[in-house]
């Protein structure tokens, strides 16, 4: 057997961890934050940029209540701040149940048996890495069209990019250009959390899906599950308890994403039905038309991308189960084959990313997802019109 040589699982998420890092959401070692100069700095980020930005603008809507067309042109960004706050929550009180779940990439369990399998499993890695460019790249576009004001403007132009209530006049200078810049900041915070935090979550999905990959062509020929040791009955003990340990690794995951998927599917409809009634009420081709035509793109590729990997996840356990009879089963003995038996009806169930079981993560949950979207747009629309 060609065994591969070992494989880097871990690296992948490299640039996400350093990301969170420099954002005080990854202290150094496998541990919690303790107390010390990284706990410092990463309360003194938290409530610099995400939190202080949030609150002044949940001010805001409260003395604007009144006035539809100017609640929606903040809440439609607050929402996904929100959403980002919330991630950024999760990610500092369960950092521990995260790191355990980076320690079990490393896993022999989880490793390419030849090199066979490592070609199998590179597609969908290479892919997870060109959608976490594209979300970066739409993400900070949308940044750029809210900065271009602030670097075209004229010298009567004293609008900030997003509406929110400061204890000061933000009309004068410097004081409308420090804040300016800082609600760029806090935006680019905020949008490094949801494109670092999504893709680590959606790696996990893919990292799940390569190992259904590999389990499959285990079992379709059961010797690479044996580590060498050809026999027919302990490599099938192998598979089995190679599955267990995938099942293992997604009850583990789940401990880490389940509240921060919840709230994420059910805000992100919300706010590109309202991001798409922004786009009717601002000037064409204008900057700010551009802004938010990224934003809304932006979410809708953050919310593509759960959907698509946890549908791979399903679609690639539903393959296992037939891998199981490509191999040379007829050729086993009687008592292997009653394993393999009851081991193939166990298979059949597919395996699913789901949220608290009220939802799963598949190319269905996306459809209605923009169909809850468009239902929204559609009733902002005729509220406006009314």
């Amino acid at each position: 057997m060609n065994r591969a040589a070992h494989y880097d699982w871990k690296g992948n998420f490299d640039i996400n961890v350093r990301f969170l890092r420099k954002m005080g959401l990854w202290p150094e070692g496998d541990g919690t934050y303790k107390p010390g100069l990284y706990t410092l700095y990463a309360a003194f980020m938290v409530t610099l940029f995400p939190t202080s930005h949030i609150l002044s603008e949940l001010i805001d809507i409260y003395f604007v209540r009144d006035n539809l067309e100017a609640v929606v042109g903040i809440i439609y960004v607050t929402l996904i701040e929100i959403m980002a706050w919330i991630k950024v929550y999760f990610v500092i009180t369960r950092i521990q149940v995260l790191k355990e779940r980076m320690e079990n990439l490393k896993a022999d369990w989880f490793q390419p048996k030849d090199r066979d399998q490592l070609l199998m499993i590179e597609p969908s890695i290479n892919f997870w890495k060109i959608v976490y460019k594209i979300l970066l790249v739409a993400c900070f576009a949308c940044n750029f069209f809210w900065l271009i004001p602030l670097l075209t403007r004229r010298s009567g132009d004293k609008n900030l990019p997003f509406l929110v209530w400061y204890p000061f006049d933000c009309s004068k200078s410097p004081y409308f250009d420090i804040m300016y810049v800082y609600q760029i900041c806090s935006t680019s915070y905020c949008t490094l959390v949801h494109t670092n935090v999504d893709t680590l979550i959606s790696g996990f999905n893919v990292y799940i899906g390569c190992q259904l990959d590999m389990l499959s062509d285990n079992l379709r020929d059961m010797e690479k599950c044996g580590n060498g040791k050809f026999n027919v009955g302990d490599d099938l003990i192998n598979c089995i308890i190679y599955h267990k340990q995938i099942l293992s690794f997604i009850d583990g995951c789940n401990q880490f994403f389940n509240v921060i998927l919840f709230w994420h599917l059910i805000i992100s409809g919300v706010t590109i039905g309202i991001t798409m009634f922004q786009l009717t009420l601002v000037k064409p081709m204008s900057s700010e038309f551009f802004s938010i035509l990224w934003y809304g793109f932006s979410i809708t590729v953050q919310i593509f991308m759960y959907c698509w990997f946890g549908n791979e996840v399903e679609v690639k356990s539903n393959l296992v189960s037939y891998a199981a009879f490509e191999s040379d089963w007829t050729s086993l003995p009687n008592d292997v084959k009653r394993s393999l038996m009851i081991f193939t009806q166990k298979l059949i169930e597919p395996l699913r990313i789901s949220v608290f079981n009220l939802f799963d993560l598949s190319l269905e949950t996306f459809k209605r997802i923009m169909k809850t979207a468009w239902s929204y747009f559609t009733l902002l629309t005729q509220l406006n019109s009314s």
